[in-house]
């Protein structure tokens, strides 16, 4: 993975080099905390996305006229 061109990067480092410390570790905790959500969100969408379609009722009174799969 080449990080040297990456935006998120150079906000960083623009950020850290204009801040006082103290700002630089929020900085930097934010960052991790963004791409700890970014990775937990890939994880959540591949496992919906895993999910199999329930099959549709073909007998009894609820389930075949309309298909309530949100």
């Amino acid at each position: 993975m080449d990080i040297a061109n990456s935006s998120s990067v150079a906000a960083a480092v623009s950020s850290a080099s204009n801040s006082t410390p103290g700002e630089v570790g929020a900085d930097a905790s934010l960052l991790v905390l963004r791409k700890a959500l970014d990775a937990q969100e890939m994880g959540a969408a591949q496992l919906i996305a895993a999910l199999p379609q329930p099959a549709l009722a073909t007998s009894g009174h609820l389930g075949r006229n309309l298909n309530a799969y949100a």
